[in-house]
């Protein structure tokens, strides 16, 4: 047997339990990996609480289903066996990797399929890598929205503070751009820490009225309108939502379509990041070191409860990482 975070209610924290459950076994195509660290994203707080309809629908209407009560989907560890068709690891191996909707990652073991990783550099902590699968893809499929992003363009990151916004400026910087920060007043000296041109705090400022235009807007909060968002547009700007509220989605959505009627030259998309698609990308910049996790905090697997209630006060600075007790 080993240790993982389970729940079978929506609601508050509390109700998530660290308990026993079977060690998993790897089937022919997986690799079973000791994990070391995970790292929470919005997602798990959205299921968790049940607070996102949609979520429930796929998921579980009243209650998570039986194969859907493990919250957590980065993952940091060690190989410990291979299924036989697999390839590309062998035993004792570094990876790190997002189990995309499988799931379980608040958890001393998991397996998936040989796919779901990459090497973890070996300049970066079993933590830092963690922190990065799932909102560094983000970071990365949102700048790669505009199709090929050029030095000198004028960048604006909304929520440049938070997980996926922290990797979103130093690979924006990393590619030669302008880089706009938006966040709240405690988050700014971390963004201007890692490049950011320009910090704006939003609770002083509303950069979609400052007069100023982007090339690329990445917005990982959706907090406006897309009428407004738009305004800040350069002619042939791109504004690229990552997650958000489903209003916001939906009105974007709709613009998106207007805007192919009426041939409006500014662009509008749903930054989805597909199964660990550019992670590969992401070792290299992190072996190099042209990107740096930023980790909030560390908080054992017992304590994940905690961790997601430090998460939802929104206060965090780039990632929070979970821990194993072993």
């Amino acid at each position: 047997m080993t240790k993982a975070i389970v729940f079978s209610k929506y609601g508050s924290p509390d109700l998530l339990q660290l308990t026993d459950v079977p060690k998993p076994v790897p089937k022919d195509d997986e690799v079973l990996v000791n994990v070391h660290a995970s790292s929470i994203n919005s997602w798990d707080w959205e299921f968790q609480s049940g607070t996102t309809w949609i979520n429930r629908i796929f998921y579980g209407l009243l209650r998570p289903k039986p194969a859907k009560q493990k919250l957590g989907s980065d993952v940091a560890g060690t190989v410990e066996a291979v299924g036989r068709s697999v390839t590309r690891f062998k035993p004792g191996d570094e990876v790190f990797g997002d189990l995309w909707d499988s799931w379980g990652g608040f958890a001393e073991y998991v397996c998936a399929d040989e796919n779901t990783f990459e090497l973890k550099p070996a300049n970066v902590t079993f933590e830092q890598a963690a922190a990065v699968p799932q909102a560094g893809v983000l970071a990365l499929q949102g700048l790669r929205t505009t199709g090929q992003i050029q030095p000198g363009q004028r960048v604006l990151i909304n929520g440049a503070g938070g997980g996926v916004g922290t990797f979103a400026v130093q690979i924006a910087k990393h590619i030669g751009t302008e880089v706009t920060g938006v966040d709240a007043t405690n988050k700014l000296d971390i963004v201007r820490s890692l490049g950011a041109d320009h910090v704006i705090d939003y609770t002083q400022e509303d950069f979609t009225k400052n007069g100023q235009q982007y090339d690329l807007i990445l917005d990982v909060h959706t907090c406006r309108s897309m009428f407004d968002y738009k305004r800040a547009l350069s002619p042939t700007g791109t504004y690229a939502i990552v997650g958000g509220s489903m209003p916001r989605i939906y009105q974007a959505l709709l613009l998106r379509l207007w805007a192919s009627i009426t041939r409006d030259r500014k662009k509008l998309r749903l930054v989805v990041e597909g199964p660990n698609k550019g992670l590969a990308d992401l070792a290299k910049l992190l072996e190099t070191g042209n990107i740096v996790p930023v980790v909030d905090s560390v908080y054992p697997l017992s304590e994940v409860p905690a961790a997601l209630r430090h998460f939802a006060e929104g206060r965090h600075q780039g990632k929070i990482v979970i821990t194993m007790e072993k």
